[in-house]
């Protein structure tokens, strides 16, 4: 370990020090968080797939107490009723407290269990925008929000001082888990370790501090914005808060109104008590959060929305063969990619755009080719005319890739396993032809 960081950390904790000390020896907490877009966290216990206690961090979290390994691949994970996630990661989302109805800023949002428990927070209602400036990292994001079904969201892949002009005004809530020198993954992340240094400690913190000058353009007026990194010093926490504050009169610093984890400390204008810091004592690897509250009228950026088009026929035909109910989903066409959801559509300038709402399909030679997001979204998964429960053999050969043997309505279906979708096929009434993404094919 390196001895200018455990000199900081000996300073940071005082008399706490010898037990951070002694958790560096221990193995990192493990958690997971049921998905409230499919599955409620009781129901998720009777399952009984692995050994869990309450998070003490979110009222969806777990801590995992017993010795299981290989959790990502398994069958519930697939179907997105879990996220696999360290119990403290959590905790932001808490203190932000996203509702149903709320729109919702996610700045800095891969690889996505933020995004992922802010979306079914706000529930079908809602509405996130989940950015992320990096390019893989935010086809990670797309991909864990598409497994967990979520569709009332858009993904945006652009800087912040590019994104947040054209969202001025429009946001309930901003979360910026901001990049950082990531202390409290030591444990989990070498690079982590390997990277630190006061000097990238010092520059993390002008970058939070620019990514924060642009996150504030978004709010309205009583907006709430949370503020969280996954490491312990003050020049990122406390002194980055404090420096905003000394910049913007308009937000007012206010208690995160939990009892998890301690106070945090106290820096010029910004109150220890009303911040939280946790450590590994506190039953998470290591978290700041700090939560403020715009105090004067923002003018709002006019939102545009894509003009609604007739859809072809072949679409049409599609949609009404495959769903019961369309009467309150909004469609949007581009190049031959068809995309649903609840909300509106909407049009950002210059902006890339990854995905928004759910990717039903893609209009290949005049016919509509189905896209696993469209069978895996929440909004949807009670809606298919033509399903299918697969068995646990059936199951088995449906992950490798394998035909099923089996009679079923003839064309596109949900495959469903104990009551949950995993994924579509295409019958010819004996046989399901497999259409599960080769990309997550087991061996």
């Amino acid at each position: 370990m390196n001895e200018q960081f455990l000199a900081r950390m000996r300073e940071l904790l005082g008399p706490d020090y010898d037990a951070y000390v002694e958790t560096l020896n221990n193995p990192p907490f493990r958690g997971l968080r049921a998905n409230l877009l499919k599955i409620q966290p009781d129901a998720l216990v009777k399952r009984q797939f692995a050994s869990l206690s309450p998070s003490p961090f979110a009222r969806e979290g777990f801590v995992l107490t017993g010795s299981e390994t290989g959790l990502g691949n398994h069958i519930y994970h697939r179907q997105g009723l879990f996220y696999m996630q360290e119990p403290s990661a959590s905790s932001a989302v808490t203190i932000l407290d996203p509702q149903p109805g709320d729109w919702v800023l996610d700045l800095c949002a891969a690889p996505g269990g933020k995004s992922t428990q802010i979306a079914a927070r706000i529930g079908q209602s809602g509405f996130l925008i989940a950015n992320e400036i990096d390019g893989g990292r935010a086809r990670v994001l797309m991909s864990n929000l598409e497994r967990l079904g979520v569709s009332e969201a858009m993904i945006t892949h652009a800087s912040p001082e590019r994104l947040c002009p054209q969202l001025g005004g429009w946001m309930d809530k901003v979360l910026v888990d901001a990049p950082c020198s990531g202390e409290g993954m030591f444990k989990k992340e070498d690079r982590a370790l390997a990277d630190w240094s006061v000097e990238h400690v010092r520059a993390c913190g002008q970058r939070q501090q620019k990514i924060l000058e642009s996150a504030v353009i978004t709010l309205k007026e009583q907006g709430i914005l949370v503020y969280s990194t996954c490491t312990y010093a003050p020049e990122e926490n406390e002194q980055v808060i404090d420096q905003f504050l000394r910049k913007h009169p308009e937000m007012e610093l206010i208690d995160c109104g939990v009892d998890f984890g301690r106070p945090g400390l106290s820096t010029g204008l910004v109150d220890g008590a009303k911040v939280r810091r946790i450590f590994p004592m506190d039953q998470g690897e290591g978290h700041f959060v700090a939560k403020l509250r715009k105090t004067a009228a923002q003018p709002a950026v006019r939102q545009r929305f894509f003009k609604s088009a007739p859809l072809p026929s072949t679409v049409r035909e599609f949609l009404s063969g495959q769903l019961t109910d369309l009467s309150d989903l909004h469609f949007h066409l581009e190049q031959d990619r068809l995309s649903l959801m609840r909300h509106e559509f909407i049009q950002l300038e210059n902006i890339p755009v990854l995905r928004q709402g759910v990717m039903a399909g893609e209009i290949v030679k005049n016919r509509v080719e189905p896209h696993h997001h469209f069978y895996m979204s929440a909004l949807l998964q009670d809606r298919f005319k033509n399903t299918a429960a697969l068995d646990e053999n059936q199951l088995a050969q449906y992950l490798q890739g394998l035909p099923l043997t089996a009679a079923a309505p003839r064309g596109f279906l949900c495959l469903s396993y104990e009551g949950y979708p995993v994924g579509f096929g295409k019958s010819d009434g004996a046989v399901i032809k497999n259409k599960y993404p080769k990309g997550l094919r087991t061996r």
